[in-house]
């Protein structure tokens, strides 16, 4: 028996940016950004789509756990969930400004401890 973690990472971040490719959902998760907690209704009036497709859009951003739902009532909000989002920018954006960064500080102290600065 093998223990292969990267394939549920994999899996799980795969679906992150699968949602995130399209400029559809992209403007979805913008208009939960300036006011979550929104119906479809709501969300469907941001956008030139009908419902239906606003839905399938909902559902691809649900599975990727982006969005999540709580009822209210008869009322299904949508909530944006940035934590798939960090783990994007931690795992794949961070690590790489990290060596830039420390390039920069290193420079910086160098120029700033040289004589005549």
């Amino acid at each position: 028996m093998t223990c292969n973690h990267t394939v549920t990472y994999n899996s799980t971040m795969d679906n992150v940016f699968k949602a995130l490719a399209d400029t559809s959902r992209r403007l979805l998760l913008d208009q939960l950004h300036l006011k979550n907690g929104q119906t479809l209704n709501e969300l469907c009036g941001h956008l030139s789509m009908s419902r239906q497709a606003v839905t399938k859009h909902l559902t691809i951003l649900e599975e990727a756990d982006l969005v999540v739902v709580s009822w209210r009532g008869r009322e299904k909000l949508h909530y944006l969930n940035p934590v798939p989002i960090d783990e994007i920018s931690r795992r794949w954006i961070r690590k790489y400004e990290q060596h830039r960064l420390d390039a920069i500080h290193e420079l910086r102290r160098k120029l700033e401890d040289e004589p005549g600065s």
